[in-house]
Order: C-alpha cells, then structure tokens, then sequence
C-alpha cells in the first residue's frame, strides 16, 4: 500500500510537530506533538494549523505502529528529504530497540509543480499536505 507522507516540524532541522500518513484508500493517520518553544515562522504558519490537540510520543509511537500494522506492505512516498528522517526517527523507541513495521519501503518523489501540482486545503497542516501529495502523485501517474 502507498502511504503518502507529510510532517510538520519546528524550522529548518527542528523537533518534529505533526505527522500524516495518507493511503491510496482514504485512510488516515494524523498525530500532533508538543512544541512547547515553536520558532517564531512555526509559531505564525504552522501551530495555528495544526486543529487537534498534542499527545505524548510514546502515545504517538504506539498509535502510529497500530495504523501501520493493518498492511501488509508498505510504500511511504515524500516530497521532502527531512519528512523521512522525522518518520524513522518516529520509529526509534530507545537504545537498541524500534517498532516494528511491515515490510516498507520508500520512495522520494520531486513532482512538476506545473503539471501534476495539487494545492493543499490548509497549507502547513500535515494531514492536508499529505492528502495533497496523493492527489499530485496519482494524478502525475494518470490516475
């Protein structure tokens, strides 16, 4: 299964804020961290948009392996390098241990913002963001 990913983090290299997973059937999954001293850009764009509460990591973690347990298989698509650093970081639970997943792999994809480019409902919110990717990607690939 393809699942399309966007993060929202605390500026350029930052702390990770919000993370989407959006599958090719509509299924979702969209969690919100604490970002207790946000930058001031993040502050004004992002914290604005986030429209849900934060919860704990370790809550995060255990709700994030669930929805990645109902595949057998998994793509993760991104458009942006640091989205897929924030989602294996997401992974790592302590020293030498990590969640498990299914099978997954992940591809990078740099669209043509001219052709295939589907803007976002809410710009910044991670979920929208993921949901716009999907619609960019499957329209690029003819769907």
């Amino acid at each position: 299964m393809k699942l399309f990913l966007d993060c929202e983090f605390n500026g350029f290299g930052g702390e990770l804020i919000s993370l989407a997973l959006v599958d090719e059937q509509h299924q979702s999954f969209y969690e919100v961290l604490e970002c207790p001293n946000p930058v001031p850009w993040v502050n004004d764009h992002v914290i604005p948009r986030l429209n849900q509460p934060p919860i704990q990591f370790k809550k995060f973690q255990s709700r994030l392996q669930i929805f990645l347990f109902q595949y057998d298989q998994i793509e993760i698509i991104a458009d942006w390098p640091e989205d897929f650093a924030l989602f294996m970081r997401s992974l790592v639970l302590s020293a030498g241990k990590c969640i498990r997943t299914p099978p997954l792999s992940m591809q990078l994809w740099m669209q043509d913002p001219i052709e295939t480019h589907v803007p976002s409902q809410n710009p910044h919110n991670a979920l929208a963001d993921a949901q716009a990717l999907k619609l960019s990607y499957l329209k690029a690939h003819g769907f």
